[in-house]
């Protein structure tokens, strides 16, 4: 399988773990934490330095 294509919601926060928790307040459910970056995804969501 190839992936062509990310969707995402980018939201910026000062305190990620306020913001974690506000999200969490309201019903949603963290499902883990983890990091994406590289050329690849530069190009997949149109931004330089993600």
């Amino acid at each position: 399988m190839t992936i062509r294509r990310m969707d995402h919601v980018g939201i910026v926060v000062d305190d990620l773990a306020a913001a974690i928790e506000f999200f969490v307040e309201l019903g949603l459910e963290l499902q883990g934490e983890g990091s994406v970056e590289g050329r690849w995804v530069d190009r997949v969501v149109g931004l330089d330095g993600v």
